[in-house]
């Protein structure tokens, strides 16, 4: 299969047609788990789980600590699917192809998307197991060329040229804001960067990062909220900060490792899954 067939409006239907024959649940909200936040899936009643690999033209990750898994169910009384792991571009994939779960979402008949995802904090004022709201990003991918709207554009997924002016809900953002404040949860608000990967970034490139306004620094989340945007469903990003990001190359900072990162997510996802039960039960759609 060719590049631009693997992401077409076609094959998205064709995956959405497999992926409801294979449940009974309607999902209005999907949630895509990042790094060691598979969890996000137990606090899901009625559970249906599919193999991205036994999904016909379904992206499998490649990552450790993505599981590769659709896993549909409910929680406070609305239909949700998760997925637990994601593609990413620094794979070797197209950013177009790597949001082909999000089309299929929108087939589905998701509206409300929300992207977590495990980050590096550039904001020294983090600490490891901070949980940030996404107010805003940047993305030196798109920046680059590597948007996932680049090629030619099917007016049934969205416009040619979409404002990204108010990407991550300003509504939304608030509600989780007074749930942090009344379950007391630390939550933080800031800008998203995503840069390619896969290895992390220099001192150098976390020193200008920081310079450019961002807060957190991960290799997910933005292209999947272009294309949910692009697709007209309302987002909602969440950044779990996994270890403050090493400004200096003198210092003796300790070197962080993939593992480590899921070690940290797996023990502190919990908040998380509280912040995000409370803010589902309470949305009316």
């Amino acid at each position: 299969m060719n590049e631009q067939k693997a992401w077409s409006f076609e094959t998205a239907e064709n995956v959405a047609k497999y992926i409801k024959q294979n449940t009974h649940h309607k999902p209005l909200i999907g949630i895509i788990c990042g790094s060691g936040l598979g969890k996000l899936c137990d606090m899901l009643e009625e559970r249906e789980s599919i193999e991205y690999s036994k999904i016909p033209g379904f992206p499998v990750s490649t990552v450790q600590g993505h599981h590769g898994n659709l896993v549909l169910g409910k929680s406070g009384g609305k239909s949700l699917i998760c997925m637990q792991g994601r593609v990413h571009p620094y794979e070797g994939r197209s950013t177009a192809l790597c949001v082909l779960p999000i089309r299929v979402m929108k087939m589905l008949g998701v509206k409300i998307l929300i992207i977590t995802n495990a980050a590096g904090g550039a904001n020294q004022n983090y600490i490891p197991g901070d949980i940030m709201l996404i107010k805003d990003h940047i993305s030196l991918p798109c920046l680059s060329g590597f948007s996932p709207l680049v090629g030619p554009n099917d007016e049934r997924y969205g416009t040619r040229f979409p404002s990204m002016n108010h990407v991550y809900d300003k509504e939304y953002r608030t509600m989780l804001k007074e749930i942090a404040k009344e379950t007391g949860i630390r939550l933080r608000e800031g800008v998203y960067m995503m840069v390619m990967g896969p290895q992390y970034e220099t001192p150098a490139e976390t020193r200008m990062l920081q310079l450019f306004g961002a807060d957190a620094i991960g290799m997910s989340s933005v292209h999947e909220a272009i294309a949910a945007k692009h697709s007209d469903m309302q987002v909602v990003g969440i950044s779990l900060i996994s270890n403050l990001s090493c400004t200096d190359c003198d210092k003796d900072a300790l070197e962080i490792t993939h593992e480590e990162v899921l070690d940290l997510m797996n023990t502190t996802s919990s908040d998380v899954i509280k912040l995000l039960k409370a803010f589902i039960a309470k949305l009316e759609i």
